[in-house]
């Protein structure tokens, strides 16, 4: 084998490796199930309340929409999960939003499920649609939005109206996207009502079905402050749209014929501008994504190496291994996923053996830990990438920086400030998967959330807080404590530990990568196995934008 192909000595026939495999397994089972109920929106009665209007699911126009046989990579499935619940729930914060192709060309689609509260816009909604258009933007993908939506949830409408982050900024994003020359199209296809109106008017294309309405204020709110009788359709139907206001460019007699005619609009539009990535036929990895499942530990008190997953997820299994001796707590490396040139930093959960920095002293340096000569190393390869217009891919099992006196004396604070900022000031597309922990600044220097990462995903065996749930804890634990000794209480050992169990189980809730997801700080919660196909459906969608800024870092310090 030429020495750029990554050789595994992972042994699936051990138990090691049988027990890894059955513990991802059923977090993978159990997420799965879940999307699956999230997938029934707001019920099989909603759903034939819908059928009964001669309209089709979201879901159901989604599928007829992008071309046979393709698949549809749904974004923040998650999204609302276990929030409103005085509220009935909002299973998928009552849309679906997603990168799928249509007429061979990469889309992204946004529809709202008017079988979760006649698709009213929730607080988190509003969040759901402005991350799918942002991902847009930054991107450069077209987009298509299925509308049919009651407007704003007016119970929360304080958390829906106003804000930067809230209902008003869908239609700014409209503007810019129209601005940026990002194609949109928007089908109306139920009601679209009240501020929501804006959105299908500030597209290049708008549609709309018979029995559809849109206008700023429906019958009832017309009567209730003007005065006026009229009904519905006279009001805003799709007729008038079409014949009279001349609003609308398509009228069309059903779902079907609706989803048709998008098609033949799509068919017809212009070719995207060349990427500026290098590309090449793709190749398979040498060893199976499946045996990710007990390759990878989650255990913090078991080593695994990083190298095999890669290994895994790469084209042919080659990885271009950048300063391999040097700071060995962070792998970095150039390869290619999907046929796209990528530069990968990851870290690595194997402990290292060493010599001291600037000694012949023998040191363990712990997995998963970032050193002063791993975060420089890093930072150099980021900078590199850069330089040279390569996807940078962060692979995310990070306790954080190194602590201590050595730490400190090495100057982990000013190398880990270089890598903060090469990842700040990175111009080339960053895409995230938190496979285990992500914990403190670990997490900002490894591209998290904050760092404007183009995706970001997690494996369910992701954990996703400021440090580790027994840590955490056992501190919040006793902060806890203290205070009641401070009221003058008395806490036997019994209550301490219901005390420490109770403040665990609610940390381990919050760390949970559906926590995240539910919040939109993850894009969604992915299959270990199917790593190398969100990377290629990412990496694609990056490379829809051509244009890369010039790259300039701040002040780093030397």
């Amino acid at each position: 084998m030429p020495a750029s192909v990554l050789k595994t000595s992972v042994n699936t026939k051990s138990p090691d490796f049988a027990k890894n495999s059955r513990k991802v397994v059923d977090l993978v089972t159990q997420i799965k199930n879940e999307e699956q109920q999230i997938a029934q929106g707001g019920g099989a009665k909603a759903t034939e309340s819908q059928h009964k209007k001669g309209r089709l699911t979201a879901r159901e126009r989604i599928a007829k929409l992008i071309d046979p046989g393709s698949h549809f990579f749904e974004l923040s499935a998650y999204a609302a999960w276990e929030m409103y619940e005085e509220w009935g729930g909002a299973p998928a914060a009552g849309t679906v939003t997603g990168l799928a192709r249509v007429c061979g060309r990469m889309f992204m689609l946004i529809a709202n499920d008017a079988t979760v509260k006649a698709g009213a816009f929730f607080p988190m909604t509003a969040k759901k649609v402005i991350r799918a258009q942002n991902i847009a933007i930054e991107n450069r993908i077209p987009t298509i939005y299925l509308v049919d939506s009651a407007g704003v949830f007016l119970p929360l409408q304080e958390d829906v109206f106003p804000d930067t982050d809230d209902f008003g900024r869908v239609f700014r994003n409209n503007a810019v996207m129209s601005a940026q020359g990002i194609p949109q199209l928007t089908a109306i296809m139920g009601m679209c009502v009240a501020g929501g109106a804006y959105l299908p008017v500030m597209c290049d294309h708008i549609l709309m079905t018979e029995g559809s309405g849109l206008f700023l204020a429906g019958p009832a709110l017309v009567q209730a402050a003007i005065g006026q009788k009229t009904s519905a359709e006279e009001l805003g139907g799709a007729k008038m749209h079409s014949q009279i206001s001349g609003t609308v460019d398509f009228r069309e007699p059903d779902d079907d014929a609706c989803i048709a005619r998008i098609r033949a609009l799509v068919d017809k539009m212009g070719a995207s501008n060349p990427s500026p990535f290098s590309h090449v036929a793709s190749r398979e990895p040498l060893y199976p994504a499946s045996e990710i499942y007990g390759a990878f530990t989650n255990d913090p008190g078991k080593q695994y190496d990083m190298h095999e997953i890669i290994a895994r997820i790469v084209d042919a299994s080659e990885f271009e291994e950048y300063r391999p001796e040097y700071g060995e707590t962070v792998l970095c490396g150039y390869a290619r996923i999907g046929g796209w040139a990528v530069g990968i930093v990851a870290n690595q959960k194997k402990h290292v053996h060493t010599l001291a920095r600037g000694s012949d002293q023998k040191r363990i340096e712990f997995g998963g830990v970032i050193y002063t000569e791993s975060a420089e190393k890093a930072a150099r390869f980021i900078l590199d990438c850069n330089q040279n217009r390569i996807p940078l891919i962060f692979l995310h099992d990070v306790n954080g920086f190194m602590v201590g006196k050595d730490a400190e004396w090495s100057g982990i604070i000013r190398a880990g400030a270089k890598m903060v900022n090469a990842v700040s000031n990175s111009v080339v597309p960053k895409i995230t998967v938190i496979c285990g922990g992500s914990f403190g600044a670990g997490h900002y220097a490894m591209c998290g959330k904050a760092y404007d990462p183009r995706f970001i995903f997690a494996w369910p065996t992701a954990r996703y807080a400021v440090m580790g749930g027994d840590a955490a804890a056992g501190t919040l634990a006793e902060i806890k404590l203290k205070q009641l000794e401070r009221e003058g209480k008395k806490v036997d050992e019994k209550a301490k530990q219901e005390l420490l169990a109770s403040v665990k189980a609610t940390y381990d809730r919050q760390s949970d990568p559906r926590y995240a997801a539910a919040r939109l700080w993850v894009d969604a919660i992915i299959d270990p196995a199917h790593t190398r196909d969100a990377l290629i459906a990412a990496l694609e969608a990056a490379s829809l934008n051509p244009v890369i800024p010039e790259f300039k870092t701040g002040v780093l310090q030397t």
